[in-house]
């Protein structure tokens, strides 16, 4: 009974650690790559990677930054992201999310991915 108690706790901790909601500091010197190269190449695992999500962006910090929504390397949208505030943006299959913080200005972000119902 124990042995079964301790998995059905560890398949709920997965299944809500996998939630993927990270929080990042940018810096302001580079773009952030969140979601869309693949593994180990993106900052954030979306869950819903191979269908359409909405991915939501949380401004931590005191300063704006942008959320960049790119598609075979075009820019598909800009989406501007004051302190405090959260955006949720629809992202297409295929779409690559940037994160954007103003030049010399250090922010933090957080960055959630949710299901489509």
């Amino acid at each position: 009974m124990k042995k079964i108690c301790f998995q059905i706790l560890v398949l709920f901790s997965l299944y809500f650690n996998s939630s993927a909601q990270t929080i990042f500091e940018l810096d302001g010197q580079q773009s952030m790559l969140m979601t869309g190269k693949g593994p180990g190449q993106d900052a954030t695992i979306n869950p819903f990677e191979g269908e359409d999500c909405y991915v939501l962006i949380q401004n931590l910090g005191a300063e704006l930054f942008s959320a960049r929504i790119q598609y075979k390397g075009e820019i598909v949208d800009i989406i501007n992201v004051n302190p405090s505030q959260t955006k949720k943006i629809k992202l297409l299959m295929g779409q690559e999310l940037y994160l954007d913080p103003e030049p010399r200005k250090k922010t933090r972000a957080s960055v959630a991915y949710q299901k489509i119902e």
